[in-house]
């Protein structure tokens, strides 16, 4: 396993949408295990490939705590087929987005449809936390970040503040 540099805001490459994985090979198994490596070391709770520069459509999450031991769910090609009308409100942060948290509003439940790592069609209903990790990581598939969420004042300073950490990185 290795562990693959995080791409950070204002990175081009966090706006793409994501494409879809045909077949689940070794390449994309191998991705898995990169982005599991790279996901616990970081600290995270979820990652997508698109994080690591890899413009499929793969997310890995596991929101076990410490305490609890680890608790993998790689989710291939998953797409969302219900949301409840009902909503919750966490506080969300990215490891795109280092050390910068803010509270979102999405539904409270959801129902996904995906591939495993060995290609079976699963679907699982979520909610609480796991619903919205879920919701944030598919968000990163189409493109979305979760301070697209928020207000555009928010939005902009936080842009803003990471656009000129990046051109100070730049240029030393």
């Amino acid at each position: 396993m290795t562990t693959r540099p995080i791409l950070i805001i204002p990175d081009s490459k966090l706006r793409t949408i994501s494409e879809p994985v045909g077949k689940i090979d070794s390449e994309i198994k191998k991705l898995v295990e990169d982005m599991f490596e790279t996901m616990y070391e970081a600290p995270g709770i979820g990652l997508a490939a698109i994080q690591v520069g890899v413009q499929r459509r793969v997310i890995t999450i596991d929101i076990a705590r410490e305490d609890e031991g680890k608790k993998p769910v790689a989710l291939i090609n998953p797409e969302i087929i219900a949301a409840s009308e009902e909503t919750s409100v966490y506080s969300e942060g990215c490891l795109s987005i280092p050390e910068y948290y803010e509270e979102v509003e999405r539904p409270a439940r959801v129902a996904v449809r995906f591939q495993d790592v060995d290609g079976a069609v699963r679907e699982v209903e979520a909610d609480g936390l796991f619903a919205t990790c879920i919701q944030h990581e598919i968000d990163h598939l189409n493109g979305v970040l979760f301070i697209d969420h928020i207000s555009k004042l928010k939005r902009d300073r936080v842009m803003k503040k990471f656009t000129k950490a990046a051109r100070r990185e730049a240029a030393s």
